[in-house]
């Protein structure tokens, strides 16, 4: 099925769109991204990063860096996570993402339903959109950027970790890692603030 994105919310200004990876594992950062895309912009694989295999995400991520008028990428840590909840950590790092654009936005297409204002320019124009990476092109674009930035990062990591195949399961709650927490406990990039049912002690 041929992923039909709208390329912008209004025409005539800079739209930002604006995605996270990485809110449901248990170990590393969650990643966000903020991409500008010319009103012209189309690739036949872009889609939202869920439905795109690694091989098409790993082909497009190059080609949305050199197209888009301007693009950014943060991690936002473990402890900050722990801190902040994944929710307000992944606004947090789209709101660093969007920081980082040159030009800067005059809107921004966020995905899901939470946002806030914030930073020197207030940043109140914006729309939160639910499925918003399978809507707007710009939000595809930062979903394709977020997942594989994270998702490279994890595999750095499964390097210094093996035990814990991140490089498979890219720190999600998987059977495999959930027997290589029980069997070798925690990392410094695990979430503190993750409970999984299978690793709270029995009762019997």
């Amino acid at each position: 099925m041929i992923p039909n994105l709208q390329p912008f919310l209004e025409p005539g200004r800079w739209e930002a769109g604006c995605d996270e990876a990485g809110r449901g594992p248990l170990a590393g950062p969650v990643y966000a991204a903020a991409v500008i895309l010319p009103p012209d912009f189309h690739h036949p694989l872009l889609n939202d990063s869920k439905q795109m295999s690694q091989k098409a995400r790993e082909e497009l991520r190059p080609i949305i860096e050199k197209e888009a008028v301007a693009w950014a990428v943060e991690a936002v840590s473990a402890d900050e996570i722990d801190t902040l909840n994944i929710l307000w950590a992944s606004v947090t790092g789209m709101q660093r993402a969007v920081l980082r654009l040159n030009p800067a936005p005059e809107f921004l297409l966020i995905d899901g339903n939470k946002f806030r204002p914030f930073g020197p320019y207030g940043f109140k124009d914006y729309r939160t959109v639910v499925h918003g990476d399978a809507t707007f092109a710009s939000i595809a674009a930062a979903s394709v950027l977020a997942k594989t930035y994270r998702d490279d990062f994890m595999r750095q990591l499964a390097r210094e970790y093996p035990q814990y195949g991140w490089e498979r399961n890219m720190g999600y709650p998987t059977a495999e890692h959930i027997e290589a927490i029980r069997k070798f406990g925690f990392t410094p990039w695990h979430r503190k603030s993750f409970h999984v049912k299978e690793l709270e002690p029995s009762l019997f």
